[in-house]
């Protein structure tokens, strides 16, 4: 708060008259410039369509005559009239901004240069100032919570119900605590204060069972929609058979992402490789390793038929993005998005643009995963480093990871590994993605339940033998594919 009444005295001091605040939290605003009315000894006001205007601050200025007239024109017409010094707040007047009655009224009271002349606030939660206003307006942006005020939202309101219940403590561990806490990022006070007030209420815990409904809120709230979506069920690595290399170098850098002060924050990595290998299963893991909302940015939703839409879809898609940091953005098959095709009059090459721009000079700590299946029809501009940390290459998995594979499929499926010859199974899936493995084991399940027996190697072995993998339809693109990874991206596995 204090913070805020400091950047609103500078306004004043400036002799702004007109001062714009955008801003949800319309109590907060009111008690800022109650603050800096007692600090200044200043009479202030408020005005609303139901209330009118009325009188809420110090000093001994005479009342502005009428205080009960409730119509905006007419507020500001006796207003200027009387000239009075004082701070007027002017809350939701923005539908009336379409009177062009109203606008040169407030134009006319945004030029007054007298020294004691009234100084007007206009507080909505959206202002779009008709050009004769916006020149002479000064906008002032409420300071979001720091890292420590949201610990302390969260301590208090675990003060609370833990008074509410007898002294019971709120159960929680100090890493869900901090992870909560980065997630609260970008919200106002209430809105910080009502998510961490949700979680703790109905069980007086927080788990990390609660962080993928704290993310959902938290997404809602800033309302984003259209090409951005949100990612609720984020895998666990537990979930993601190999991939070794990417695990390993995702644990190095993980505390160096989440550190808010660090200046080389790690950006992002592409994963690149044969469709089915699991690189869309390895960049939700992220999210869930690193305990971090997940993002979706689905190109395909960007399109628009008038120029210059699209990319107008893509910075808002990006700008939301970075409200929600810390978190992971998602592009799945980012080929098709950039990948010119001689037939978008170059869309394509205006998106890139967009999303190299962004990538080069974003401050938000925004964690990039993007996956290629046709790496080869990618822009070099694009892979370079620094604007991504590193390119992995996810090939077909090994012997041991086809194993790993299938043994976390059959648990996911209620099934005891034990029972099958999982090294056998490895052996007869040669050549299979991980995706292919996965059908193999439905397809087993489901030809067991049709004959009403129980799931058996036989069963999986005779999904196994009538599947024709990728690695043999598209056998010549899959090489062609290793070749050019050789060389140029590091080995996920």
């Amino acid at each position: 708060m204090k913070n805020d009444v400091h950047d609103l005295g500078v306004l004043l001091d400036a002799q702004a008259r007109l001062i714009v605040i955008e801003s949800w939290e319309e109590q907060r605003v009111l008690e800022t410039v109650g603050m800096l009315a007692v600090r200044r000894n200043l009479t202030w006001y408020t005005w609303n369509l139901i209330d009118g205007m009325s009188r809420l601050g110090f000093g001994n200025d005479p009342e502005p005559a009428n205080p009960s007239e409730c119509a905006a024109e007419q507020a500001l017409a006796q207003l200027r009239r009387d000239a009075l010094p004082g701070l007027y707040v002017f809350c939701d007047l923005h539908p009336f901004l379409d009177s062009p009655r109203v606008v040169r009224l407030l134009k006319m009271l945004a030029m007054d240069e007298a020294e004691r002349a009234p100084t007007l606030i206009l507080l909505s939660h959206e202002f779009k100032l008709p050009a004769e206003l916006s020149r002479l307006a000064a906008r002032l942006t409420l300071n979001m919570p720091s890292t420590e005020q949201l610990r302390n939202i969260v301590r208090e309101e675990a003060a609370r119900w833990s008074a509410r219940n007898n002294g019971l403590k709120v159960r929680t561990d100090n890493r869900t605590l901090e992870q909560v806490v980065q997630n609260l990022r970008g919200l106002s006070h209430a809105e910080a204060r009502r998510l961490a007030r949700n979680l703790i209420v109905n069980d007086g815990a927080i788990t990390q069972d609660d962080l993928p409904q704290l993310n959902k809120a938290r997404f809602e709230l800033l309302g984003m929609q259209g090409a951005l979506s949100f990612e609720q069920d984020t895998a666990r690595f537990a979930d993601v058979g190999g991939l070794q290399q990417f695990k390993r170098w995702l644990g190095e850098r993980q505390q160096a992402f989440l550190d808010d002060g660090l200046r080389d924050a790690p950006r992002g990595v592409l994963l690149a490789g044969v469709q089915g290998s699991g690189k869309s299963l390895a960049a939700r893991a992220v999210a869930g390793l690193w305990g971090l909302p997940l993002l979706r940015l689905d190109f395909a939703t960007l399109y628009n038929k008038y120029i210059g839409e699209t990319e107008k879809n893509l910075r808002q898609a990006l700008e939301l993005a970075d409200a929600m940091q810390p978190c992971v953005l998602w592009i799945d098959e980012i080929e098709k998005g950039l990948a010119e095709d001689g037939s978008d009059t170059g869309v394509s090459r205006r998106l890139l643009g967009t999303l190299l721009t962004w990538m080069a000079e974003r401050k938000s700590r925004v964690f990039l995963v993007a996956t290629a299946n046709e790496v080869q029809q990618l822009p070099p501009e694009l892979i370079r480093k620094g604007r991504l940390d590193e390119m992995f290459f996810v090939d077909l998995p090994d012997i041991g990871v086809r194993e790993e594979i299938l043994r976390i499929h059959l648990r996911q499926r209620e099934l005891d590994p034990s029972q099958f010859d999982l090294a056998g199974l490895a052996q007869a899936c040669h050549g299979f993605a991980g995706a292919e493995i996965e059908q193999a084991v439905v397809s087993a399940i489901y030809s067991a339940s049709a004959r009403q027996q129980a799931v058996s190697d036989a069963h999986l072995q005779e999904a196994i033998s009538s599947t024709s993998p990728l690695s043999v339809v598209m056998a010549e693109r899959l090489q062609a594919l290793r070749d050019w990874a050789a060389g140029r991206a590091v080995m996920a596995d």
